[in-house]
């Protein structure tokens, strides 16, 4: 088994490094902080293919300190980029959108689920400042489907739209889409007018009790993976297969030091993207996983594993602790707080815990704290205000299982 793991990505290595580190030595002509940053590993452009694994691996808090560093996301947007769209998410980190058809490269994880020129596709992921709404409509209309905008959130429009104009694909959170099932029965809407058939679901987990839940309703549902800054990283073309590394990409499984681990041990996801205008080399998810066979010997990922950094992901989306604690620290009348994650019946739960200063009054400090999580962090959550936390209390409690 362990031969044919490595022979697998052996060839993998083969079909998808040359192009990817070819655009990354091309770039460096370009990029100046990606100049910067071969010259400070003592290497040239020309050393990439060979010297790879001495590239530093870029985290995403390297990723935002160079963006706010210079112009043109510190140097690594070309000047010449086709840029069409400028997204933000929680970091903050921005990513453009290149002009062209399907530019983050969903097309093949929507194919692999089916969806085609044939459906019409309820997109729940969000289309405000953050890319996963357009991303995911980006590919859908590559594939030929129609798109209805949906967004998360309106659960009551959305599923009456899905029984008035037969909406027969799905894309978003599993969690969203177990809710929708739920609200489609608590409405009484005709049973017979539920089409959907197809879902691909991303950003959290899908574990086997969630997947049985899912495809009592939805025939195939799949699994994908990818990142706000690269798009489409891997996706199951079946149930449970392991994740089948995206097109456009290279993928890579590292330990602290950026070094590839021994194939099939657990490290981080590295990514490395085959384009030149917006080079992305050498970029640390923070996702850990590992190298698995899949169908006929081909090679897999095995699914999100856990996390490097202190960021967590809820509801999809990251929650930064630095970010956060600059927000909340300067809440007045706020003396300590705590974020709390549960999972409740398939969906994150999140409860940020406060203790309020001596003179302060509670219902004021209660609900600005609200209003700077939904503004700020882009979160709604309910606030629990607390007599005490310890001093070395954290500031994001996970206390999530996923069965």
């Amino acid at each position: 088994m362990t031969a044919d793991l490595d022979r697998a990505h052996e060839e993998y290595h083969r079909a998808t490094f040359p192009a990817v580190a070819g655009a990354a030595a091309s770039a460096a002509h370009e990029a100046p902080v990606l100049r910067e940053r071969l010259s400070s590993a003592g290497l040239r452009a020309e050393d990439l293919a060979e010297r790879w694994p001495e590239f530093p691996v870029m985290s995403k808090d390297d990723l935002v300190a160079i963006q706010r560093s210079a112009p043109h996301l510190g140097g690594l947007l070309l000047t010449t980029a086709p840029v069409a769209k400028v997204f933000q998410s929680p970091g903050p980190l921005y990513e453009p959108q290149l002009e062209g058809p399907d530019p983050w490269r969903w097309s093949a994880a929507l194919r692999a689920v089916g969806i085609g020129d044939d459906d019409l596709v309820l997109n729940c992921f969000g289309y405000h400042l953050s890319p996963a709404g357009a991303m995911f409509e980006e590919g859908a209309r590559a594939v030929g489907a129609r798109v209805i905008p949906a967004g998360i959130g309106n659960q009551d429009l959305q599923v009456q739209a899905m029984a008035d104009l037969g909406v027969t694909a799905y894309i978003g959170l599993p969690s969203y889409l177990n809710t929708l099932f739920d609200r489609y029965d608590q409405l009484g809407l005709d049973p017979d007018r539920w089409r959907l058939s197809s879902a691909l679901v991303t950003a959290e987990p899908l574990p086997d009790t969630l997947r049985a839940r899912l495809t009592e309703r939805v025939p195939r549902v799949l699994m994908a993976y990818g990142t706000a800054e690269a798009g489409n990283l891997a996706f199951e073309d079946e149930p449970g297969g392991g994740l089948l590394p995206a097109p456009g990409c290279y993928l890579e499984v590292c330990d602290p030091d950026g070094i590839p681990v021994p194939i099939g041990d657990v490290g981080e996801v590295v990514v490395s993207l085959a384009r030149t205008h917006y080079p992305l080399v050498r970029f640390g998810t923070g996702d850990l996983s590992r190298w698995r066979l899949g169908r006929a010997g081909s090679l897999r990922l095995a699914g999100v594993l856990g996390r490097v950094g202190s960021a967590v992901k809820v509801r999809g989306m990251f929650l930064h602790p630095q970010q956060a604690a600059a927000l909340l620290d300067a809440v007045d009348g706020v003396e300590r707080w705590q974020f709390r994650i549960e999972r409740v019946e398939h969906r994150d739960d999140l409860t940020c815990a406060v203790v309020v200063e001596p003179g302060a009054d509670v219902d004021v400090v209660r609900a600005d704290v609200a209003a700077r999580i939904r503004s700020g962090l882009r979160f709604t959550c309910a606030v629990e205000v607390v007599a005490g936390l310890p001093p070395d209390a954290p500031g994001i409690v996970d206390n999530r299982t996923w069965e």
